[in-house]
């Protein structure tokens, strides 16, 4: 039995398309047109006695007929799909109604992309999982896991759609809080060091980088600084190819700590001094930790600098609703960073 045929797949005969013929473009997106802001079931009356539901239909659940012959094209596509398929068909064409960006920007997306993402409630969340799965070729389970743990939602400023996208956009629109890291295989239970935390970093360093945003490069593990005076070791080393800047993380295994944060400090400004070259823009500081501080938000030198980040990282997959609430919480700690100083 042939699978429903989705928006994706609409395009007119000489595409090279098995679908039936002469459901061209035009007359699919007038279909969907005159029941954007319509019921579903408005356009169902009951299955004729005859002629008996064709092989290829039967078994598709309950199936409609336009309730009158307007087109050709709204009598073909009731005839094959279910009342749950259009509803899934008309949801995406409120997504994405102009089939200009469908043909453009999403054109290497299975249908299973668009199924996983009609689950997202926020309708410009949902766009942007779209977009971003196609930009960055996220497979089904990519995708998946993304939504389950709100990608979109974590970012520290909400980001634009790609096809709005600014050719710089603000870091804050790739940097996420809190920072999900059940790839790793660590249990809640498990006792580890930093050193562990680094070489399974490393071990799963695609999936990190993945998880970090859009644009990361590999640079270097406990990469060596020397100064005057003496030798520093950053943990890991990244550059981001969109901000066009270096991205220092070092890693914490507890709550941070005001040490933690001037330490990071440094590792910034010699950086910047010792390694940024002429085209790169300032260096970013990720204090990556298992907790972070409202007074180290408010009182160390985080407060007010564009440069230096506290996120927290999660080893495991919490509720949604716990997830939801620990975002809220990352986002309120990094206002409390950035607040106008009275």
């Amino acid at each position: 039995m042939s699978p429903p045929v989705s928006p994706c797949q609409w395009r007119d005969r000489g595409s090279g398309s098995s679908e039936p013929k002469g459901l061209t473009v035009s007359r699919k997106a007038a279909f969907l047109r005159g029941w954007k802001s319509g019921d579903v079931d408005s356009f169902r009356t009951p299955p004729p006695a005859a002629p008996p539901l064709s092989a290829l239909s039967r078994g598709r659940g309950e199936h409609c007929h336009a309730a009158q012959p307007h087109t050709q094209a709204s009598q073909r596509i009731c005839q094959f799909h279910s009342q749950r398929y259009l509803a899934y068909f008309r949801k995406f064409y409120l997504t994405m109604p102009d089939l200009a960006i469908l043909q453009t920007r999403l054109q290497n997306l299975k249908w299973s992309h668009i199924l996983a993402t009609l689950r997202v409630e926020d309708e410009t969340a949902r766009r942007w999982y779209l977009e971003a799965a196609s930009a960055q070729t996220w497979n089904v389970r990519t995708l998946n896991r993304n939504i389950s743990t709100q990608y979109y939602e974590r970012h520290y400023v909400q980001p634009s759609l790609p096809s709005e996208c600014t050719p710089v956009p603000q870091k804050e629109e790739i940097l996420k809080t809190p920072m999900m890291a059940e790839f790793l295989g660590f249990k809640p239970d498990d006792s580890f060091s930093e050193r562990d935390l680094e070489s399974s970093i490393i071990t799963h360093l695609r999936d990190f980088m993945m998880e970090l945003g859009r644009g990361f490069a590999f640079v270097a593990r406990q990469q060596h600084i020397r100064t005057d005076a003496e030798d520093y070791f950053i943990d890991l080393v990244f550059y981001n190819v969109v901000l066009k800047c270096y991205v220092l993380v070092d890693l914490k295994v507890g709550k941070i700590t005001h040490q933690d944060v001037g330490q990071m400090d440094m590792y910034v400004r010699m950086y910047d001094e010792l390694k940024r070259t002429e085209g790169d823009n300032p260096t970013i500081g990720i204090v990556l930790c298992s907790e972070t501080d409202k007074d180290i938000a408010r009182y160390s030198i985080l407060k007010g600098n564009e440069q230096l980040f506290a996120t927290k990282y999660k080893l495991y997959l919490p509720t949604e609703e716990q997830l939801r609430k620990e975002i809220e919480r990352q986002k309120e700690l990094y206002q409390i960073q950035h607040e106008e100083k009275n």
